[in-house]
Formats: structure tokens, C-alpha cells, sequence
């Protein structure tokens, strides 16, 4: 009796001590909820560093880096809530930028939507929905290239007739899947996309996939054949969520789960750091836009092996890490000079992040 007293004393005794301690408890992330912030409205929950068991002493560094960096936004989710989110240099939340190449993985998510809906197959040729002549490769050459090729950057296209996809300027180099080279051809892959579904590339963009999650914005004629899209940095936050929880949208699925993780793991041997226009990190070799040249390790040593991204030019980013439920945006100018995607901000940025999040 004497022993049952004292245990019910001594776990009196826990129990006091504990609801008396007011030492915030760090919170897991693994035992959270996800969060998807309305479609039709400005809310969005958010959460502290503090609740992570972040550093917060490094967090200055970080925004000071960023500031410094010419950066005009930055976000970090966590489980789909705002942990940080900042605006530099004059730039607000309603303040709408360029996505540059990030957008590449737009496109990338459509073609898996259009395929879903049965309007193409990626494995068919372009010429299948397009017809003949969009290249001036000899017929049999073009013919080889598929929906897949343009996704993956293997289209064979010689690279250096710069952002023109005219039919003069794609010219045939290699087969299609023989050799990886980082252009502008995908940008036919939105053709294929409006000629198999009869609506304009913006329309079915726009009923597909931006309507569904949130998103505002719009594609901005930035030559004769390309266009870019235009939005404020919480929709491409919205965007990245969608592709952290592998294309579902708060119970919806909007693209196949399936080919969105054929999207963002090694889609070819030739550049295993790259996707369906998605960048893969954690690989063992790479290569860059604008070289043939392979170079052996991760892109980014600094980030986490499991993160995929979104790359624009002069520093557009989305990064996409699974293992810690996380989505990091930042656009801006340049951080150091004019850039194709890829950059040496890439790593800096994520050790300054990493003094954060460790």
C-alpha cells in the first residue's frame, strides 16, 4: 500500500511540474495536418519559427542575405502554412513577377493533365497533334520526337538558335533521346496542348489548374513565340503545395500522382538531375543550361537530397522538400549576374536557410 502512495504521489507530482512549465514544446511537423489556404480568399495560417524549434537568431542573416541578393519575395511553408514570408525592395504581396523557367514546370503539370483527360499520349510523336513541318528536320528525324522528348529536353533540336521555336530555327543535331540540351522547344508542347483540347493554352491553363488551386496570374507575350507567366509570389507558394502533396489540391486531384513522380525524379540517363521540366536534387551527376558538359555530384550540396525545383532565369525559384513538408519560394532580379536557371545562389541561399531550419 505503502508503494502504490508514493507513485500516485510522484505522478502528482510529474503532472504538476509539467502543466506548470511554460517552455513552448516544439511542434512536429510529421504529426500535423496539411494545410490548403481557400481558393477564394486572402487567409492563410501561419506559423512561428519559434514553434519549429527554429534558430531564430539566424533569421536576420538569412533576410539580410536575401535583401542583399536583390531578392523581392520569399516564402517558407511548412505543412501548407506560412512560417516566413517577406517583400524586399519595393515589392508587396499583390505585387505580380516573373516566373522566367520556373513556369516550365507549369506546362510540365498541363501535359500531365491533358493526358489524364485522355487528349494525348507523352510517348507520341508532336507531329501526331501538331502535323508535319514545325521543325526543318528531315520528316523522319522529326518524327522521332515526342511529347516525352520536349519534357525531358531530348528533342535532339540544335539549342543555339536562341528563344525562336519558327520551324527555320529548330533544326535537327541529334536523334531525339540521344543527347540532352536545355531550349526553348517545349514551349510546342503548349501547341499540342491547345490543338488536343481545342481551347486556347491560356484557357485550358487557366480551367485546369490555376481556377482549381487559387492561383491568379497570366501568360505575358515576351517575344513571337514565347510567353512567360506573370504572377504574385503566393501563387506560385499555391503551386508548389500542390506539388508537395503529389497533385492533390485539399482532396481534389488535380494532376496524376503518377506522372507528377515521373516528373520530379531522374526522367533520362543523360542528365539525371532532370525531370519532366523539373530540376532533381540529390543525384550523382548534372548537367547545366547551355553545356554538354557533365558534372559529377548534387546541384544544390547544400539542400536536401529528396528536393526537386523550379528554376527561372535570374533566380526564380521553387523548392519542393518532402522530407520536411516544406515549399521555399524567392523571385527577384539576378542575385549576382544574368543566369539560365541554375546558379551558385542555389547553395549559398540554402546554407544561410539551413542555419535556420538545423
Amino acid at each position: 500500500m505503502k508503494n502504490i502512495l508514493l507513485l500516485i504521489s510522484g505522478l502528482l507530482l510529474f503532472t504538476s511540474c509539467s502543466l506548470s512549465d511554460d517552455s513552448p514544446t516544439p511542434e512536429n511537423p510529421d504529426n500535423e495536418t496539411m494545410y490548403f489556404p481557400p481558393n477564394d480568399a486572402n487567409a492563410w495560417e501561419t506559423k512561428t519559427p519559434a514553434s519549429l524549434n527554429w534558430n531564430e537568431a539566424a533569421i536576420q542573416p538569412l533576410l539580410d542575405y536575401l535583401q542583399t541578393k536583390h531578392s523581392r519575395s520569399f516564402i517558407i511553408l511548412v505543412n501548407g502554412r506560412i512560417v516566413m514570408e517577406e517583400y524586399f525592395n519595393g515589392h508587396t504581396a499583390t505585387t505580380p513577377w516573373y516566373w522566367a523557367s520556373a513556369g516550365k514546370t507549369l506546362t510540365s503539370t498541363l501535359t500531365g493533365i491533358a493526358q489524364e483527360e485522355g487528349l494525348l499520349n507523352i510517348n507520341n510523336k508532336i507531329s501526331d497533334y501538331i502535323g508535319t513541318g514545325w521543325t526543318s528536320a528531315p520528316l523522319d528525324k522529326e518524327n522521332l520526337i515526342t511529347c516525352k522528348h520536349l519534357l525531358t529536353m531530348t528533342s535532339g533540336l540544335n539549342d543555339e538558335g536562341g528563344d525562336s521555336v519558327a520551324p527555320e530555327d529548330l533544326q535537327y543535331l541529334a536523334d531525339a533521346g540521344s543527347r540532352w540540351a536545355y531550349d526553348n522547344v517545349y514551349v510546342k508542347l503548349q501547341d499540342v496542348i491547345a490543338a488536343a483540347s481545342g481551347q486556347t493554352w491560356s484557357d485550358y491553363f487557366n480551367n485546369r489548374l490555376r481556377d482549381k488551386i487559387g492561383m491568379s496570374g497570366s501568360w505575358i507575350n515576351s517575344g513571337e513565340d514565347l510567353s512567360v507567366y506573370w504572377s504574385t509570389t503566393r501563387s506560385m507558394a499555391r503551386f508548389g503545395l500542390l506539388a508537395l502533396n503529389n497533385g492533390n489540391w485539399n482532396g481534389t486531384q488535380i494532376v496524376n500522382s503518377q506522372y507528377l513522380n515521373a516528373a520530379t525524379t531522374t526522367s533520362q540517363q543523360i542528365n539525371k538531375s532532370y525531370g519532366y521540366l523539373w530540376w532533381i536534387n540529390g543525384e550523382e551527376s548534372y548537367h547545366l543550361p547551355q553545356s554538354q558538359l557533365q558534372f559529377n555530384g548534387s546541384l544544390v550540396p547544400n539542400g536536401a537530397n529528396d528536393m526537386y525545383m523550379a528554376l527561372g532565369k535570374n533566380d526564380q525559384k521553387i523548392y519542393v522538400i518532402p522530407s520536411r513538408k516544406m515549399v521555399v519560394i524567392r523571385m527577384g532580379d539576378a542575385a549576382d549576374e544574368e543566369n539560365w536557371a541554375l546558379s551558385g545562389f542555389d547553395n549559398e541561399l540554402w546554407g544561410k536557410i539551413n542555419a535556420v531550419i538545423n
